[in-house]
């Protein structure tokens, strides 16, 4: 991906953070960099990063998407994408798992 790809991907994330969750532009533009690195890094490693859940709580993820350490999967894919949500690999549960995007708080 080019770089006017990916700096227009992270305004229309951080512009989607503005409508949809009440950020300032300020915060949407930390938290879509925050995606984007993260994505990045998980495609190559195992990440660690915290990200707040739906009942408040902060929850402490170790998650990738590198292909190397994705179990195989069987079967078509059919269901609808969810471009609010950041689905990951979990290593210490071994299970496909998702959080909201606007909820990312830190990686490490």
């Amino acid at each position: 991906m080019n770089t006017k790809q990916t700096l227009r991907d992270i305004m229309t994330m951080a512009w989607a953070f503005v409508k949809r969750n009440g950020f300032t532009m300020s915060e949407a533009l930390k938290t879509a960099w925050r995606n984007f690195k993260l994505k990045a890094q998980m495609a190559v490693r195992i990440c660690k990063f915290y990200f707040q859940k739906v009942d408040g709580t902060i929850r402490e993820a170790y998650g990738t998407l590198n292909a190397a350490m994705l179990p195989a999967t069987a079967g078509d894919d059919n269901r609808k994408r969810n471009d609010t949500v950041q689905v990951y690999f979990d290593t210490e549960k071994q299970e496909w798992r998702c959080f909201k995007k606007a909820n990312l708080i830190r990686i490490e």
